[in-house]
């Protein structure tokens, strides 16, 4: 239906449409500087009307949007098309601001022009107007915004075919023969010797029209969403299959339906020459792996002639080999007393429906996780994978993993944010209240695990002291604190406990006081 009937043209706009006419046509008769002033009026009812405008627009939207959250199947895609007509006129309405702006910038200059470009100074200025819409070069903004208007207009007839003519009429780009028989294009009506001043109103009247566009085309389309509802005039055949991906072994499911059928009459179903049962509900066991393609029709009697009609379909599924997913979070092996993780998933299978057992190691689930820890004396750790499908258990397969004890981490003393296994280190650093013995696999190491430092001994000139836990001792500290530079502190003996109960000594780490 047409938008007029939904957003008929008010009062004030019709006034601003007579204004706009009369004072274009006293332009032409290059009236004086006095009657641009007029145009100040017009261009402010144009931005009332805008502001008023724009307020049904975002509103409309607003309960688009609500009809789309409440029903996205029939509102969605009416929805998405009003979504891009707004993208499409907001772009549109920001290039001609712009081309406002820089048309009052080339007539007051950058720093007494106004960024809204609503107030000019030099309203009576044809020259400023002219170099900026139609400068001596093949990139010309006038061209460019005549481009785009065609390429708006052109967009909203094809949403609305039935407003073509009217689309046409109000975005007019078209060429105008003046006297002369001289063919002028419409870049150069617009723009070619016109006041600053009448120029703004103009462009102001065009975004007025793609805001008052874009009002009319978004109501269409809302109009659009309950058509269906009203007029049924196709009939389709679907099919609605509970899965395309089958397992073999498994069975696959599918619902064929005929839309929009008198509820009345009871259809026949037909697949591959053979009629299924009356519900449309269409089985086959899955036997052959890979893409599986079947046909048929549903019989039915047409309501209007009694006549019976067939209605064809044709739908695919897949059927794949058993298969299951199985990676290791942390690494591609198994390590020995840790609690390795692992994420086990079957293609389309729910994960309560996944069972998990393995050999030579504890298993059990936390946080979507399967954790699983070899024993002390494993060397090789299976993973097997089952799935309930149909109500019967079917293997998915199964994976080995060599089984290894944890590698040993490296020794470092940690002060502030850094951290040393070797080299130098300043007075404040070594004797930091904060510093500490660490063990890790460093910032490259693949594993991140808690372990413990146990003990440790400090050689300082040859005397050796002990420490328990991971801190100096205050002999220790008060030895080193009467070092020179260039002294020699090795820290040896170094004891640390990993996640796996295991005691391991480190290697020492040897430091040069500077």
């Amino acid at each position: 239906m047409g938008g007029a009937k939904n957003c008929p043209e008010t009062p004030r706009q019709r006034m601003i449409g007579m204004m706009y006419l009369v004072l274009t046509a006293m332009l032409a008769l290059n009236v004086s500087t006095d009657v641009l002033k007029a145009f100040k009026l017009v261009d402010d009812s144009l931005h009332s009307t805008l502001e008023t405008t724009d307020g049904r627009n975002q509103q409309m939207m607003s309960q688009f949007l609500s009809a789309r959250n409440d029903n996205p199947e029939k509102n969605g895609p009416w929805y998405d098309k009003a979504a891009e007509l707004t993208k499409r006129s907001d772009s549109l309405y920001n290039y001609i601001q712009n081309f406002k702006y820089q048309i009052a910038v080339a007539t007051d200059g950058a720093s007494k022009a106004d960024p809204e470009a609503r107030v000019i100074q030099g309203n009576d200025n044809r020259d400023a107007t002219t170099h900026y819409a139609l400068p001596d070069r093949a990139d010309k903004p006038g061209v460019t915004l005549k481009r785009m208007i065609e390429e708006y207009r052109a967009y909203l007839t094809e949403l609305d075919p039935n407003k073509a003519e009217e689309y046409n009429t109000i975005f007019d780009t078209g060429d105008k023969v003046e006297s002369g028989a001289q063919m002028i294009s419409w870049e150069d009506q617009m723009f070619h010797d016109m006041p600053s001043g009448a120029a703004i109103v103009l462009l102001t009247k065009i975004q007025n029209d793609i805001r008052n566009a874009q009002n009319v085309t978004i109501q269409y389309l809302r109009n659009q969403t309950d058509a269906g509802d009203l007029r049924v005039n196709k009939l389709n055949a679907y099919v609605i299959p509970n899965s395309n991906y089958v397992i073999r072994g498994g069975k696959y499911s599918a619902q064929i339906i005929l839309a929009a059928i008198d509820s009345t009459q009871t259809p026949d179903y037909y697949v591959n020459g053979a009629k299924i049962n009356e519900q449309g509900i269409y089985e086959v066991a899955a036997t052959g792996v890979g893409l599986q393609k079947y046909s048929g029709y549903i019989a039915f009697q047409n309501p209007a002639s009694g006549e019976m009609e067939h209605l064809p379909f044709s739908s695919e599924y897949s059927v794949g080999e058993p298969a299951v997913t199985i990676s290791n979070t942390d690494l591609n092996v198994m390590y020995r007393g840790y609690e390795n993780k692992f994420a086990i998933s079957v293609p389309g299978i729910a994960n309560d429906k996944v069972h998990v057992s393995v050999s030579g190691a504890s298993v059990s689930q936390r946080g979507g996780l399967w954790i699983i820890k070899p024993g002390d004396s494993s060397k090789s750790v299976t993973i097997s994978v089952s799935a309930e499908l149909d109500g019967k258990m079917q293997s998915m397969g199964s994976k080995d993993y060599r089984v290894k004890a944890l590698p040993k981490p490296g020794a470092y003393l940690k002060s502030g944010d850094k951290e040393y296994s070797d080299g130098n280190i300043s007075r404040g650093a070594l004797l930091n209240a904060d510093s500490r013995l660490i063990a890790s696999y460093g910032p490259d190491g693949l594993l991140d695990l808690p372990f413990r430092i146990t003990s440790f001994k400090v050689n300082v000139n040859g005397m050796l002291t002990e420490a328990r836990g991971n801190k100096f001792t205050s002999d220790q500290r008060d030895r080193m604190s009467k070092l020179k530079m260039g002294a020699i502190v090795v820290i040896t003996d170094i004891r640390a406990q990993g996640p796996d109960g295991r005691e391991i000594r480190l290697s020492p780490i040897p430091l040069s006081l500077n």
